[in-house]
Parts: structure tokens; C-alpha cells; sequence
């Protein structure tokens, strides 16, 4: 089943070069990112916050899993709102993505899940991917976590489409 989500702002932190699912290189990439989201109380700093869920995408794939891909991590905020300097901010377009939920011992029950999906008949667009970190993922022994995949782009609402 697919959903549409129209497109958001996001404001928190970034890999500086891609990684790669090779060798589990993004395993310790996105791990080291993690660790300075937490170390240097990003969450905290990140203002006009929409909500407390943290999101962390996938993007700028250069073919598909198998290559190498961006991620950031951070939190939705009001569009107009401000980016501090210090951090960055991402732009999610309007896109239609298929919908996973992890669950259980955090962060393996996330890894199991992508498994599944590189491995699923899922029909990939490569575009933004994300998890969604909110209170059900609080657990770490007993989490959820949503997750998105982009399936295909859509022209944001307010665009006319000339033809």
C-alpha cells in the first residue's frame, strides 16, 4: 500500500561525503552521525520544531542501494523558519512512498527491515527514503520505527503542469 506526503522541511545534521551499504561502511558512517546528534544535543538546538520525532533520510543515490547514497538526520520544522548556521537543512519533495514498520531490539530490528525491503518486489524511485524516530521507538528492546520509501516523485500541489 502507498501513501502521498507532500513535501517538508527538515533542519539537523549531514554525513559530509556519502557512504555505501559495501562492507557495512554505512553502518559506522550513519552510527558516528548518530553518536554527534546525540553528543551535541542536536534535538535541542534545532528551533520552530513541528513535533519531537526525528527523522533520518536516505537520499542522493547514485543508482541504488548497492551504490553510494547521502544521510541526514534532524527534525521537521515550518517551512519559512530559520536554519541556524551551524546545521542544515533538507527539503523532502511531494513523493508517494510505500510504508515498513520495524520492530523490536533497536537497531537490528531497523537493519532487518531494509534487508527485507532490498529484497521485496517493492518498486524503488531511489528519491528520499526515511525512518521516523518518535515516541514508539523510545524501547530500544521493544521499538517501532516507520519507514519510507519513495516509489515515485509528484509535482508539489500548487505547480501547474504545462504540457
Amino acid at each position: 500500500m502507498t501513501e502521498i506526503k507532500d513535501d517538508f522541511k527538515l533542519v539537523g545534521i549531514k554525513l559530509y561525503s556519502k557512504t555505501t551499504n559495501q562492507n557495512l561502511q554505512s553502518s559506522k558512517d550513519c552510527g558516528e552521525l548518530w553518536k554527534k546528534f546525540e553528543t551535541d544535543k542536536i534535538f535541542d538546538v534545532i528551533p520552530d520544531k513541528l513535533s519531537n520525532e526525528v527523522y533520518a533520510v536516505y537520499f542522493g543515490y547514485e543508482k541504488d542501494e548497492t551504490t553510494p547514497f547521502s544521510y541526514f538526520i534532524g527534525c521537521k520544522v515550518e517551512k519559512n523558519s530559520k536554519t541556524p548556521k551551524e546545521l542544515e537543512e533538507l527539503m523532502i519533495p511531494t513523493q508517494e512512498y510505500s510504508k515498513f514498520t520495524a520492530k523490536g531490539v533497536m537497531t537490528g530490528c531497523v537493519a532487518d527491515a531494509w534487508k527485507k525491503i532490498w529484497n521485496s518486489d517493492t518498486e524503488r524511485k531511489f528519491g528520499f527514503d526515511f525512518e521516523v524516530y518518535d515516541e514508539r521507538s523510545q524501547d530500544w528492546s521493544n521499538a517501532e520505527v516507520d519507514i519510507y520509501v519513495s516509489t515515485s516523485d509528484l509535482p508539489p500541489k500548487n505547480l501547474a503542469i504545462l504540457k
